[in-house]
């Protein structure tokens, strides 16, 4: 799993992007009440805004970590957004991207590289 600045994650699967946010994000936005996910099949750049959270808190912006192609959401969300906060790096995932290569995961923070960015 690979982190980035805006406290998403990444993982690769069967050639796939998964991407969601990280267990430090969800306890920092509360409660979270909405999710509003993209469309499958929808081309995506780097830095898109493309996901909306609503939580009691706040609202925020998901930013897209890549280039490449929207082919799964997670429909689950629509009905139980709070998977987001009982699971963020399970069940909470937002969406599966297809991108030319798999390896530009590797250039965001490990684990340890994340936990010492928000110590």
């Amino acid at each position: 799993m690979r982190y980035t600045e805006e406290h998403e994650w990444l993982r690769v699967e069967d050639g796939l992007v998964v991407v969601g946010i990280t267990e430090h994000a969800s306890e920092q936005l509360g409660d979270i009440v909405f999710v509003e996910l993209p469309e499958p099949d929808t081309t995506v750049t780097k830095g898109d805004e493309i996901v909306v959270i609503e939580s009691v808190k706040a609202a925020s912006d998901i930013l897209a970590p890549l280039d490449g192609e929207i082919v799964e959401v997670n429909e689950a969300l629509a009905d139980d957004p709070g998977k987001v906060n009982e699971d963020p790096t399970g069940d909470g995932w937002f969406f599966k991207m297809k991108v030319e290569d798999t390896s530009v995961v590797d250039e965001y923070m490990t684990e340890e590289e994340y936990k010492e960015f928000i110590a």
